[in-house]
């Protein structure tokens, strides 16, 4: 089992949220700002079988793909989303510094 975490840029974050909802991933999701990707972003948490992070990451990118070719590409966003994967168990650390964060 893994982690996912990914920061997505707020221009995409309602696109990757429906899209990955209607692909049947839950998650969890956390406003996020600050300095990682210079604007205001969302945090998307998921839980994801080993052999699925490699779908899942290319139905990220679809997603953001999509919506450029709606609505063309933003020039000031340098980077869509960042995601990192994490072994389950060994997310504990990760969790809990959200969790502390919030509080």
């Amino acid at each position: 089992m893994k982690l996912v975490v990914c920061i997505v840029h707020n221009r995409y974050s309602d696109a990757m949220e429906k899209g990955l909802k209607d692909k049947g991933y839950r998650m969890t999701e956390l406003a996020s700002s600050g300095g990682f990707l210079k604007k205001g972003n969302t945090t998307f948490l998921l839980g994801v079988k080993d052999n699925d992070v490699d779908a899942l990451q290319r139905e990220m990118q679809t997603i953001c793909l999509n919506l450029e070719k709606k609505k063309g590409k933003a020039k000031d966003v340098d980077s869509r989303y960042t995601s990192f994967v994490v072994e389950a168990k060994e997310s504990l650390p990760i969790l809990a510094a959200f969790q502390n964060k919030s509080n």
